[in-house]
């Protein structure tokens, strides 16, 4: 859970979820290949159904009705619950799945833990490595580095849940169509935008970035964010800390 945001928070922060955070589908082929050959997926913290194969048996977990409400006609069925009590048997599902939703989970242990209960095979998620530097934005905003060291597992916590993982980098494409945190790396006046922030848990969570949203602005327009990091506009993606953990 989030500090300062309760249960089902996505009730709020969900509003145009599905207009803002749209999957991008490079890294949906990413988490597809991940998931192998299963033909039953569950999704876990599923959300607007954001990275659900289309050709496969998907069942979808999503505490937030809002959340749910605004899932596609096409997608699978979607149940109001939460992954620490997953309402399934033993090995139901061939593989389950969880995109970018670890983090705000209330006992992330025993949410992984209850995946694995009801996983006959292979667990793939799409998360974030709380070690990671690198991104600029922490200039403007280091609260989000504090914010992450709280709330995301580490990358040694998957294994210890889970057991053996494989770990492999997911590069963000600078046109990304999922508006994540980091989407907007090569985009940086997106995040001047309040509409696009408030698809952002991160700064919900934050609070008031009133400060840095002023020093970001003032860079933008006096050229000083061109000077710093304007090699970036060369880059068509770029490694910042997403991660795809699968159990082998």
């Amino acid at each position: 859970m989030l500090p300062g945001l309760v249960r089902a928070s996505y009730d709020t922060i969900g509003i145009n979820y599905s207009d803002l955070r749209r999957p991008d589908p490079r890294i949906a082929r990413i988490i597809d290949e991940a998931l192998g050959t299963a033909k039953t997926v569950l999704n876990v913290g599923a959300g607007a159904g954001s990275y659900e194969p289309a050709d496969r048996q998907v069942w979808a977990i999503e505490p937030s009705a809002e959340m749910i409400r605004q899932r596609g006609t096409a997608a699978g069925p979607a149940i109001q619950g939460t992954a620490e009590d997953l309402p399934f048997d033993d090995d139901t599902f061939d593989a389950s799945m969880a995109s970018l939703t670890v983090h705000h989970w209330t006992d992330k242990e025993k949410g992984l833990k209850e995946m694995r209960r009801v996983t006959r095979d292979r667990i793939v998620l799409l998360t974030y490595d709380p070690l990671f530097r690198g991104f600029w934005l922490t200039d403007y905003f280091p609260e989000l580095i504090t914010l992450d060291e709280a709330q995301m597992p580490s990358i040694a916590d998957y294994e210890k849940w889970l057991g053996p993982v494989e770990v492999s980098n997911v590069p963000i494409p600078h046109d990304c169509s999922d508006g994540f945190l980091c989407a907007y790396w090569r985009r940086p006046a997106a995040y001047l935008d309040p509409r696009v922030r408030a698809a952002m848990s991160s700064f919900w969570a934050v609070g008031d970035v009133t400060e840095g949203l002023s020093r970001l602005r003032s860079d933008l327009d006096s050229g000083v964010w061109t000077e710093r990091y304007g090699d970036l506009m060369a880059l068509e993606d770029c490694d910042l800390g997403y991660r795809l953990v699968a159990t082998r």
